[in-house]
């Protein structure tokens, strides 16, 4: 991830409902989480008025990402 990306990521939700950063997301990533239920309970997300529905594809979207690499 190159620092535009990162600073970007700085500013953008991750999780709405708990007002989580995009980049805390990626760090649990970084930190080894390779499961959306690790990076759901790294970050304390997922249970948020909508459930994980919004997050939860962010997450699976930056898992597959992470993957390719």
């Amino acid at each position: 991830m190159n620092p535009d990306e990162r600073t970007m990521a700085r500013l953008k939700a991750g999780c709405i409902c708990k007002g989580v950063k995009l980049i805390r997301l990626i760090e649990a990533i970084e930190s080894g989480a390779t499961t959306v239920e690790a990076v759901q309970k790294a970050c304390g997300i997922g249970d948020g008025p909508c459930k994980g529905k919004r997050c939860g594809e962010k997450v699976r979207q930056l898992l597959a990402r992470d993957q390719d690499r």
